[in-house]
């Protein structure tokens, strides 16, 4: 009879533990965590001499946007006006080290610059801080910007020359008007309207379509909405708010874990990208989720990524790996402080590398991201962590575990 009952027990006991184990497994489905053994996916490894050193004494400020053109030069910007310290000690005289970059730079494969330009100039107003970088298929560079008077985007050529201006800095100035108190970016005295055709509300990032001459704008930190303008005149065509909705700038509750679903865009809408099969995939940064739409604004599908996420969100940036059918989205989560491999049709997230800290393949605020032709990633980093870094495409591998850590070279 012991044994009888034992038995049982042992029965019960395993039926139960299997539950827990199915409920645990949905559990890291839901926060982005689901186990992936077996799986092959792109593997990469950290170059920890990329890139050279910048000349001139140059330091990087917060590093906030990344693009590979069609040449596979890598740009970045960055913010000259964060680089705090070093340049009082310049000022003051305390020592020959260091001065900061001009916010653009175009680096070659190996790492070296080749150009680098940017600020206040004559025919355009620079941003108060400059935010997102963007070549198109015609080699024009695409800057927006997230400080408070930001209402504007800009285009150059590549060596620095001015092209167009769209929206103008101050446009969303109202006097004793406060922005939304949940934005990261909020500064009084400025308002957002989502349905303004002629300027912007703090961008963070554009993408110009080949195929339709349109740019998209994610736009962004103080409006909610995607917006789609003529990439030539600069003309308003359309725009929307999450699930496709009219944006709608009236103040949602602080995002807590377990919320349901917002309906309108948090700021920052961080970005809004093309897939090669013409699907945009939106940011909702602080909603801890990526949207999918048709680019007419039809919502098509969603994921939700470590919901637990609190502060600036785990839906920062992404890239598209380079195969036809662009398998594979890479995304930044800057908070979690990590590179997400994700399977672009189901949207299930596969692995993750990355940790914070500030030794190579580390992150401290992973910002931006970026792919060229060989599948090479380039990431940049905000906060304190103020810099580009490469991460070499070592082909396919088995996902031994969810969380790789450090990218570190193998050999």
């Amino acid at each position: 009879m012991r044994k009888l009952i034992r038995s049982r027990n042992f029965l019960i006991g395993s039926a139960f533990a299997v539950a827990l184990s199915g409920l645990g497994v949905a559990q890291f489905a839901l926060q982005g965590k689901a186990e992936a053994q077996g799986v092959m996916a792109p593997k990469f490894e950290v170059d920890p001499f990329w890139p050279k050193p910048l000349p001139n004494h140059e330091v990087l400020g917060m590093s906030i946007g990344v693009w590979v053109d069609n040449n596979d030069h890598i740009w970045m910007v960055h913010r000259a006006n964060t680089v705090d310290r070093t340049i009082s000690q310049l000022q003051h005289n305390q020592g020959e080290c260091c001065q900061p970059a001009p916010p653009v730079l175009e680096f070659d494969e190996a790492g070296n610059v080749l150009h680098a330009w940017g600020g206040p100039g004559e025919g355009y107003e620079w941003p108060a801080s400059n935010h997102g970088i963007f070549v198109d298929y015609k080699g024009n560079v695409w800057i927006g910007g997230n400080g408070g008077p930001d209402s504007q985007i800009l285009k150059f050529t590549q060596d620095g020359k001015f092209l167009m201006q769209v929206g103008k800095s101050g446009a969303r100035k109202k006097e004793g008007a406060t922005a939304d108190a949940n934005a990261e970016a909020s500064v009084a005295g400025f308002a957002a309207n989502s349905n303004d055709p002629d300027n912007f509300g703090r961008v963070a990032k554009i993408f110009v379509d080949a195929k339709a001459n349109e740019a998209y704008i994610a736009d962004g930190y103080l409006n909610h909405r995607v917006a789609v303008i003529d990439a030539d005149t600069g003309k308003m065509k359309r725009w929307w708010g999450a699930y496709g909705n009219k944006p709608d700038d009236t103040p949602l509750p602080k995002y807590t874990a377990g919320s349901p679903h917002a309906q309108q865009f948090r700021n920052p809408v961080h970005c809004a990208d093309m897939s090669a099969d013409r699907l945009i995939y939106v940011c909702d940064r602080v909603n801890d989720r990526m949207q999918v739409f048709t680019p007419e604004g039809k919502f098509v599908k969603e994921m939700y990524y470590k919901t637990s996420t609190l502060t600036d969100g785990s839906v920062w940036d992404i890239a598209f790996s380079k195969d036809p059918q662009q398998k594979w989205i890479f995304m930044a989560d800057g908070v979690n402080e990590h590179v997400v491999i994700i399977d672009r049709q189901t949207l299930n997230p596969v692995y993750t590398f990355g940790d914070g800290g500030n030794s190579a393949g580390e992150f401290h605020g992973v910002h931006s991201i970026a792919i060229d032709s060989k599948g090479n990633l380039f990431t940049t980093e905000t906060y304190e962590g103020r810099r580009i870094q490469k991460f070499i495409y070592k082909g396919m591998g088995p996902v031994t575990k969810t969380d790789e850590g450090v990218a570190w070279p193998k050999s």
